[in-house]
């Protein structure tokens, strides 16, 4: 496949492909309630893998092959600890892929909250209640588990990236050229030591002969803060754009609502996604607060650079 060739596959898709939710959100029954309590409080791997192998099965279909998303909703957050929670969706993440790290200290699990304060340069826009606009993360898939959705706002957007890639065949094919041309991208700090501060990747790579995209705007847009990266030019600026203006459009991207308790996994590179700003409640308990976990499958669907997750910065 080049750059002049539409994709043509079940990952092409917009919000007219699905005039209701129930092709991609699945609530999971209490029997599979069941089998996540038992292991949050200590069962055995083993028997989670056995009880939900058929369901697993399903799922890595939907996102390998399919639409390249889904939403499990009825997470048993009300019956287990905090500890067990996290126990319980790490193995249920490990029926799809292998957990791997998300920052300097290559944690399984990321606590997505504002942390009040922290805004500004270098700072992880999850770590705020910004706006995070169209991107993907740093694996194959990305889950999000919600403890506490926000008093308003903060709701969740997907785009199909091959649908994003096709428009912008038609409107500007040579746009999409130059996106296949590396481009360099901040580490927000997150480097290992003596390692720049950036490194250069093309935002649209091949795999099988298939586009995928690994798009995160403004930490390409960051790293013209540091001396030593190539300067962006008229046409990245502009490719950039138009990859943000497709995906913004009501046209081509689904609104999501999380409730506590839904799990939502999305393929990386065949889905890109987006939070709106939010207003949190006053209350510690009732903020905002989401648990991410990347996973890396045995398909790779991503660049070989963006596979393993963030490398452990602090072992000595």
């Amino acid at each position: 496949m080049t750059a002049s060739v539409p994709v043509d596959l079940p990952s092409v898709w917009t919000p007219a492909d699905f005039p209701d939710e129930h092709a991609w959100s699945i609530d999971l029954s209490p029997a599979d309630r069941r089998a996540l309590i038992d292991y949050g409080r200590g069962g055995a791997q083993q028997d989670l893998a056995r009880h939900f192998a058929p369901a697993a099965a399903r799922w890595a279909a939907m996102l390998q092959r399919g639409a390249g998303f889904v939403r499990l909703r009825d997470f048993p957050i009300e019956d287990l600890t905090e500890a067990q929670i996290e126990h319980a969706y790490l193995g249920l993440g490990s029926l799809l892929g292998q957990p791997v790290g998300q920052d300097r200290h290559a944690n399984l699990l990321t606590h997505i909250r504002d942390e009040r304060g922290q805004h500004g340069p270098g700072v992880r826009k999850y770590r705020t209640n910004l706006r995070q606009d169209f991107h993907s993360d740093g694996s194959d898939l990305v889950g999000l588990l919600c403890l506490h959705p926000a008093k308003t706002g903060g709701e969740s957007k997907i785009v199909s990236a091959h649908a994003v890639y096709n428009e912008m065949l038609r409107q500007d094919p040579h746009l999409v050229e130059v996106m296949y041309q590396p481009m360099p991208w901040s580490r927000n700090g997150e480097q290992p030591a003596g390692e720049p501060e950036f490194f250069e990747l093309a935002p649209i790579t091949e795999i099988d002969g298939v586009p995928r995209l690994f798009f995160i705007a403004w930490y390409i847009r960051d790293s013209q803060q540091h001396a030593g990266a190539p300067r962006l030019s008229d046409d990245q600026l502009a490719a950039l754009r138009l990859v943000e203006n497709i995906a913004n459009d009501p046209g081509f991207h689904i609104e999501m609502d999380f409730r506590p308790g839904d799990v939502q996994i999305l393929n990386n590179t065949t889905v890109l996604h987006s939070r709106e700003q939010y207003t949190d409640h006053d209350e510690l308990s009732r903020r905002r607060h989401l648990l991410r976990l990347w996973l890396t499958t045995d398909t790779p669907t991503t660049h070989e650079l963006l596979r393993g997750g963030i490398p452990n910065q602090t072992a000595r």
